[in-house]
């Protein structure tokens, strides 16, 4: 009896692959355009403040959502200049996955929207259009061919019910927050931000591409999610390399193979020969704390201040930079007996280790990149005209070239209570979750944002003008 199952399983194997075979891929057909004429890349908007507060958004299902609008809400409470609070900071957001429908739906709507989220979007149901069974034939041909789910299953939910329709330039009408939702391009292995650089180098045009899809691509877990397709048009524009990709083999810096890489992409982007269709999947898995995007963009834009607009770099003072981290506690108890874990579970726990780790490495890049920042800012200032400065002085007296300061805080469900950690792990990273869990969730990223000791003290150098 034994020596039959491993046959069994093999035929079963090979029926997948026929069936596989004779199954149509689910499809996402692109729905970017190409842009109606010829465009130089679009600079970063100035966001005309002296202090900025900047967030990253984690992947993880509803549960980061969650969290990630109980930060937005605990930085309501926590005051700036007289009559405003953190929350009216808020000036750029990065996210991924989970993080993005927050960020998204924060960034249509603005602060007095963002009250509705909860009702509107945290307590529906993401899940009800969803295929889940494998032992479905239907979904297995599906799985083979690329994933359970296409758009046609996601539609209702982030199209109709979510976003409603909106476009990037719906998202324009609002000066802030910029928000950079990211996905991951499968193909050229780095991450896919969804702003108007990016889409330039595609000859497309962002504005009026659905703010729903680049949500869906920035969700789309590979298996589960078809990918989101996006169209390149040579034919439409001019891609040039941005200097900051012109890479010599004799001159190698710490962004060496991040800058080939992203060489290719470009030039890829304006060869016709090249392929025309890009494939993007869950941005967690370039970076699940969505800081990967600035390192590609400051790398891409290659001055000592991007992608902070040049106008905002030579005026702002201060910036708090605080990353979000829904997190994901042990993949499952292993430890307890000699058997196990599963095929699927082994393969479930290593995406998650790459994922934790690869977030472990990007926080930890990312705090001396904010340091290194801060340090170009200051010699770009100090390196002004002394007609530019004088124009400064005349709009600030106060202004002095190297007043200016960069904060960074991490929070996370590690900031509360070790038993309330270990609960808020256990809750799953999906699109449907009862209220109870979310409204725990909600309460604890504004305990998280109290408990913060960076949040208090920039809040109390906004408030005295320090």
């Amino acid at each position: 009896m034994t020596e039959r199952r491993p046959m069994r399983a093999l035929l079963l194997f090979c029926t997948c692959l026929l069936l596989a075979a004779c199954a149509g891929a689910p499809l996402n057909p692109p729905r970017n355009r190409p842009t109606a004429h010829q465009v130089p890349p679009q600079a970063p908007k100035a966001m005309g403040k002296d202090t900025l507060v900047a967030l990253s958004f984690s992947g993880g299902g509803l549960r980061a959502s969650a969290f990630a609008y109980g930060v937005l809400e605990g930085l309501r409470e926590q005051p700036s200049t007289p009559g405003h609070n953190l929350l009216d900071e808020v000036s750029f957001i990065t996210s991924v996955s989970g993080g993005s429908l927050t960020s998204a739906y924060f960034g249509l709507n603005g602060a007095d929207g963002l009250r509705e989220f909860r009702e509107k979007v945290l307590l529906r149901d993401g899940e009800a259009g969803l295929r889940f069974n494998l032992l479905n034939p239907n979904n297995l041909r599906r799985l083979f061919a690329g994933g359970l789910n296409d758009r046609s299953d996601f539609n209702d939910w982030l199209e109709k019910d979510v976003f409603k329709g909106a476009t990037f330039a719906d998202m324009f009408k609002r000066s802030r927050p910029v928000v950079w939702i990211s996905a991951s391009n499968v193909q050229y292995r780095l991450a896919f931000p969804f702003h108007e650089r990016t889409f330039d180098a595609l000859c497309s045009d962002l504005a009026s591409y659905p703010v729903s899809e680049a949500v869906a691509a920035s969700m789309a877990v590979p298996l589960f999610f078809a990918p989101v397709v996006v169209e390149r048009f040579p034919e439409a524009c001019q891609v040039q390399l941005p200097p900051g990709l012109a890479v010599r083999r004799d001159e190698r810096d710490d962004q060496y193979r991040l800058r080939l890489a992203l060489a290719r992409l470009f030039r890829d982007n304006a060869n016709p020969k090249a392929g025309r269709y890009l494939k993007l999947v869950d941005g967690g898995l370039t970076d699940n704390l969505g800081l990967v995007a600035i390192l590609q963009s400051r790398v891409l834009l290659n001055t000592p201040y991007g992608p902070i607009p040049e106008q905002d770099a030579a005026t702002m003072r201060r910036l708090l930079f605080i990353v979000v981290d829904a997190g994901q506690g042990p993949s499952a108890d292993w430890a307890r007996e000699v058997a196990g874990p599963s095929g699927v579970e082994i393969a479930s726990g290593a995406v998650d280790t790459a994922i934790e780790s690869t977030m472990r490495m990007s926080y930890a890049s990312f705090v001396p990149m904010v340091r290194n920042w801060e340090r170009d800012l200051v010699t770009y200032r100090c390196s002004l005209s002394d007609e530019r400065k004088a124009a400064l002085r005349a709009a600030n007296p106060d202004w002095q070239c190297e007043d200016i300061k960069f904060n960074v805080t991490q929070i996370s469900f590690a900031d509360l209570p070790e038993a309330e950690e270990q609960a808020l792990n256990l809750i799953p990273t999906r699109l449907k979750l009862p209220a109870e869990q979310i409204d725990r969730l909600i309460a604890a990223g504004r305990r998280a944002v109290a408990a913060d000791g960076a949040v208090r003290r920039f809040s109390t150098a906004v408030q005295r003008g320090d």
